[in-house]
């Protein structure tokens, strides 16, 4: 692994493998989120569940981060993982730039130094980095991060396909440290414009990528997932969509035997949620959801019950 493109200086984390998809169980699922409107530049706001479908919001909804870094200093679509007693927080900074924004904390109210890490930087084209997100790879023992970029000039068969002449595909790049990163690499070309990955684990265990299809023209805006043999790859087929259209901001967390798979219904304001057993059948349990007024695109994570408790 070419470890030289770009560093952020001293201070390198110690890091130790641990799972970053939730189940619910003995620890209570925490739900990371930012508003829309002004609260892009409020930073990152917290809400808990003890069963996964009603969500209560912490510290009174303000904010527990706000952003300082990036080429716009927003904090978009945050996510959430644990490795050990440390949680990193990775987000989006802007709408267009080459960078994604990281922070630690110990306790979920008191953060380190904010970084901007710039993904993208030596990528000619690049113009947004948008809902990063991470993984732990045990076999490679390294951290995958990923992100959907559009690259002008790249992927010409789909341009004009999305809004804004934006042509998606994600990007990756691994870290052992979050000190130093590998050169960006594409992670995954599904041969239409692609946003909003998240992996997830299914009942049986099995990794699966769950994405969005970003088409526009004819209007799809829906959730599709893929099995994956590693977070790298390679990349079973496609599923057939298992939300409805205009949805966005997947997120999971294992619920007994289930799969739930939230997402993000922005154009009505709500959220919307989907339950399966085995990835192929899907069941409709949005009318069981009770999220946070304003709440939008996010992640999950589960977080002992004393840590919540000190928010």
């Amino acid at each position: 692994m070419n470890r030289r493109d770009f560093t952020l200086g001293a201070g390198a984390l110690a890091l130790t493998a641990c799972a970053t998809h939730p189940v619910v169980g003995a620890d209570p699922l925490v739900f990371a989120y930012f508003t829309t409107g002004k609260g892009e530049a409020d930073g990152l706001k917290l809400a808990t569940s003890d069963d996964g479908f009603t969500f209560r919001p912490l510290a009174g909804e303000r904010s527990l981060l706000v952003p300082q870094v990036g080429e716009k200093k927003l904090l978009r679509d945050p996510f959430l993982f644990r490795d050990g007693a440390l949680y990193h927080l990775l987000w989006t900074t802007a709408w267009e730039g080459v960078t994604i924004g990281h922070a630690t904390s110990r306790d979920l109210v008191h953060w380190s130094p904010q970084q901007a890490i710039p993904v993208m930087a030596n990528i000619s084209g690049t113009r947004n980095c948008w809902a990063p997100e991470a993984i732990y790879d045990p076999r490679a023992r390294h951290w995958l991060l990923f992100w959907s970029s559009t690259v002008t000039g790249r992927y010409r068969e789909t341009e004009g396909t999305s809004e804004s002449g934006y042509n998606h595909r994600l990007w990756s790049t691994t870290t052992r440290d979050f000190t130093t990163f590998s050169p960006p690499q594409p992670l995954y070309d599904p041969g239409f414009s692609v946003i909003d990955g998240s992996f997830a684990h299914a009942p049986d265990g099995s990794l699966h990528l769950i994405v969005k299809d970003e088409t526009v023209s004819p209007p799809r805006k829906w959730l599709r997932s893929a099995s994956a043999h590693s977070p790298s790859g390679p990349f079973g087929a496609l599923s057939a969509p298992f939300s409805p259209a205009w949805v966005e901001g997947p997120m999971t967390a294992r619920i007994g035997d289930a799969l739930i798979c939230y997402y993000d219904i922005y154009k009505e304001g709500r959220w919307g949620a989907a339950m399966t057993r085995d990835m192929v059948t899907w069941q409709d349990v949005s009318d069981r959801l009770i999220l946070p007024a304003g709440a939008r695109h996010g992640s999950l994570l589960a977080v002992p019950r004393r840590v919540i408790e000190a928010i």
